[in-house]
């Protein structure tokens, strides 16, 4: 499959899970406070999570945390467009064979999945350390299931649980050993109660990720049991998603370039996904002026500066219409740019994302780069057998 003459990797493209996910596929000693699904009428928009040993099922506010609330969009033109967009889909269950569909319209060869539902189910302060291994397990099995449909062209990313270290580390190895995932994903908004992702504590599962050459992809959200940056806007869900995505991933990258991690783990590679690229070049400068100043207090491990890291072993997605991108091209060139969809989410561009992309004012190569070529070195997929060769370089 080409799109006008251009193979397409979603770095980023979602699933549905179904509302019983976790009753069916979790340890058995956990299913009776396993996670439920909420679903709407139109079983489109209400992708929420609850947990019933953790807030009521019924989702009143007064038993979420201020950062799991969010305001359920059911009107304006947006609500009506996806009624009419993902009704067949969701009608049908959101199921891999949607998947495929989908990826078919948009003309996508292969995709990375990440969660929906799941975004949210291991973002409370402090879980119980067994039960939330269990969570990340349980989907990480359903996720395998899904993609063996067409295990080529459907590429899971396992979910982790940091909540005890030891756990995180045990699962990296699973999903990769034994699922075959090219990739593992976390929330860029802190959960465990450690200052930030450059804390200690965090050290085993950076190692894990370099001895098993497995890239993390950074995922935020809008919505958190935790803190999260834009949760004082609350209810007005449009001006939390305006801050919530980009700026907690500002924070993230924060640890990972000035606060070291990378400059400690010269072979991890990290994704920073679904908040947009066009305000990187300003944060890299800010943090490089910064390196400058005061880098020898409080960048003691770094002996470049953090734009030199980034460079080196980070990935940034691009949304499809993102015209701001070109600033980012100019400043650092398109080889840290991976292209994403955000299927079936009501902000992706769908089924016109492809198409809205490659209206943009890029050079071929430069395209050919952000569709294909980078997306493919950061998940490493060139050297996976599992790629078909039709679609492997």
């Amino acid at each position: 499959m080409a799109k006008k003459g251009f193979r397409v990797l979603d770095s980023d493209m979602h699933i549905m899970e179904p509302p019983d996910l976790w009753q069916r596929y979790i340890d058995p000693q956990f299913r009776d406070i396993a996670p439920i699904g909420l679903t709407s009428p139109d079983n489109v928009t209400d992708l929420r999570t609850v947990f019933p040993s953790l807030e009521s099922p019924k989702g009143s506010p007064s038993t979420y945390s201020s950062g799991a609330r969010r305001q359920q969009v059911t009107g304006g033109h947006n609500f009506e467009r996806i009624q009419a967009l993902y009704r067949d889909h969701s009608e049908r269950g959101f199921t891999a064979e949607c998947q495929l569909e989908a990826m078919d319209i948009e003309g996508i060869d292969v995709a990375v999945l990440f969660p929906t539902r799941g975004l949210s189910a291991l973002t409370f302060p402090d879980m119980d350390r067994p039960f939330a291994a269990a969570v990340a397990r349980a989907y990480n099995d359903w996720l395998a299931d899904f993609c063996r449909l067409d295990p080529p062209r459907l590429l899971g990313s396992g979910m982790l649980s940091v909540f005890d270290i030891d756990d995180a580390v045990s699962e990296a190895h699973r999903v990769v050993k034994e699922l075959g995932f090219p990739a593992v994903f976390l929330r860029s908004n802190i959960v465990k109660g450690k200052p930030a992702w450059h804390d200690p504590y965090y050290e085993p599962l950076w190692d894990a990720l370099e001895e098993l050459e497995i890239p993390l992809g950074f995922h935020e959200a809008t919505g958190s049991r935790s803190h999260q940056i834009g949760e004082e806007f609350v209810p007005n869900f449009g001006l939390r998603r305006i801050y919530s995505q980009p700026v907690t991933q500002m924070v993230g990258m924060g640890s990972f370039l000035a606060g070291g991690i990378l400059a400690r783990h010269p072979k991890l590679k990290v994704a920073f996904l679904e908040a947009n690229c066009s305000w990187a070049p300003w944060l890299l400068w800010r943090m490089d002026e910064c390196f400058e100043l005061e880098g020898d207090v409080f960048m003691p491990d770094l002996t470049a500066p953090p734009s030199e890291y980034f460079k080196r072993q980070c990935w940034i997605s691009v949304e499809p219409d993102e015209t701001p991108s070109r600033h980012m091209i100019d400043d650092f060139g398109c080889d840290q740019l991976v292209f994403s969809t955000d299927y079936p989410h009501s902000d992706s561009r769908y089924p016109g994302a492809v198409d809205a992309f490659l209206e943009l004012d890029l050079a071929d190569d430069e395209k050919r780069k952000i569709l294909w070529d980078n997306c493919a070195r950061f998940y490493a997929l060139e050297s996976k057998p599992s790629v078909s060769p039709q679609l492997a370089r």
